[in-house]
C-alpha cells in the first residue's frame, strides 16, 4: 500500500509518500519539504498569521495532488509546536481538512517525541547500542526522547525552544550581540533543566540529531557544496566538531550563510538560533554522560525522523482521505 506522512512544523511542512511492506518497512517514493513558516509570530501573538496559514494551505493542496497521483490510501498529517500554541488552530485544522481530505492530528509534545523516536530508530543499523537519545530540533520546540532500539520509550520531554522561537525572541540581528546570545542560552538551559526531570541524559549510549537545523549543521561540518542527504544520513561528528560548527553559525553573517550551497533559503535567518540550541543540547548531554562514567564518542545525524514515524503510523493505523470515499477518522491515534 502507498501511504503518506505529512509533518507540519513551525518552520517547514514536509511530505513522505512511501510504499509500506507487510513487515512495516518503508520504501520512499517522494520526499519533499517547503518552508512555510507557519509559526510566524506565534510566540509573540499566540495566533497564526493569515499569510502563514495561506502558505501552509497552498503546500497542503500541492501535497494532496501528489498523494492522489501516487494512489495513497492512508495519510497521517501531524501539526506540532505552533499548532499547540495558536488560539486560532481550528482555522488551520479546517483549512487542511478541506484541502487534503484528512484532519491533522495536533500532537502533544510527548506524542511528537514518541513518533519522532520511532522514525529515528527506523534509520539506525541493526545492533546499535541503546538506550539512545534522539533530539528533534524544530522551529518552535525541541523534543528529547530516550529509548531502546526495540522502540521502548524510557523518557520524553518537549522543550519550548526551537530555531524560529529563539530567532524571534532573541537572535533576530544579522550577527547577534553577546547579550542576545547569553539570553538565548539561558532560555535553552532552563528548558534543559526541566527536561532532565523527565529524561535521564546520562543513561544514553548514543545521541541522534534530527531535523533541518541538525542536518544543515552537519552539511557545514562535512564541507558539502550542495545538500546531499545520502552523505548526511549516518554521519557521526565528534562533540568538538559539532560545537565548533555551531559557533561558526552563531558568528556568521547572513551573506556568509547565503553563500553556502547546501543552505535552504528558508533556513538562512533561523539557523544561528538552531545552532545555539543544538550546541547547548550536545554540551549538556556530553557532560551528563561523562558524569555517569561514559563518554559521548560521537553524535549521529539522521535523515529519518518524525516524518518516517508518521508514514509508519499511516501504514499501521490507516486513515483514508475523504476523496477515496471514506471519511477520515477524527481520532488523534
Amino acid at each position: 500500500m502507498s501511504v503518506a506522512g505529512i509533518d507540519c512544523g513551525t518552520n517547514s511542512i514536509r511530505l513522505l509518500i512511501a510504499e509500506a511492506a507487510p513487515d512495516g518497512s518503508l520504501r520512499d517514493l517522494v520526499r519533499e519539504m517547503k518552508v512555510v513558516r507557519l509559526g510566524q509570530g506565534v510566540d509573540r501573538t499566540g495566533e497564526f498569521a493569515q499569510e502563514a496559514l495561506e502558505r501552509a494551505f497552498a503546500a497542503a493542496e500541492e501535497y494532496g495532488e501528489a498523494c492522489r497521483a501516487h494512489g495513497v490510501t492512508s495519510i497521517r498529517f501531524a501539526a506540532t509546536s505552533a499548532a499547540r500554541d495558536a488560539r486560532n488552530r481550528l482555522a488551520f485544522v479546517e483549512g487542511v481538512r478541506s484541502r487534503l481530505g484528512v484532519s491533522p492530528q495536533i500532537l502533544s509534545g510527548e506524542e511528537e517525541a514518541r513518533v519522532g523516536f520511532a522514525g529515528a530508530i527506523s534509520g539506525m543499523p541493526p545492533g546499535t547500542e541503546s538506550p539512545l537519545l534522539a533530539v528533534d530540533l524544530g522551529g518552535g520546540s525541541t523534543e528529547i526522547a530516550l529509548g531502546t532500539m526495540t522502540g521502548e520509550l524510557l523518557g520524553a520531554y518537549s522543550m519550548d525552544v526551537g530555531c524560529v522561537r529563539m530567532h524571534e525572541r532573541h537572535l533576530g540581528a544579522d550577527v547577534p550581540d553577546s547579550q542576545a546570545v547569553e539570553a538565548a542560552r539561558r532560555d535553552v538551559n532552563l528548558a534543559l533543566d526541566a527536561a532532565e526531570e523527565h529524561v535521564d541524559l546520562g543513561a544514553a549510549k548514543g545521541l541522534i540529531g534530527l531535523a533541518g537545523s541538525v542536518t544543515t549543521i552537519t552539511a557545514k561540518a562535512l564541507g558539502l557544496r550542495s545538500y546531499d542527504p545520502e552523505r548526511i544520513h549516518g554521519t557521526v561528528l565528534s562533540v568538538d566538531e559539532t560545537l565548533a560548527t555551531c559557533e561558526w553559525f552563531l558568528s556568521s553573517t547572513r551573506a556568509e550563510r547565503e553563500a553556502l550551497g547546501f543552505m535552504h533559503p528558508g533556513r538562512v535567518d533561523v539557523i544561528p538560533a538552531g545552532a545555539l540550541v543544538w550546541g547547548e543540547v550536545v554540551a549538556r548531554a556530553a557532560a551528563r554522560i561523562r558524569e555517569a562514567g561514559g563518554e559521548l564518542a560521537g553524535i549521529t545525524t539522521s535523515e529519518h525522523d518524525i516524518l518516517d514515524g508518521l508514514a509508519m503510523w499511516a501504514a499501521r493505523d490507516p486513515q483514508p482521505p475523504s476523496w477515496r470515499g471514506s471519511e477520515p477518522s477524527p481520532s488523534r491515534g
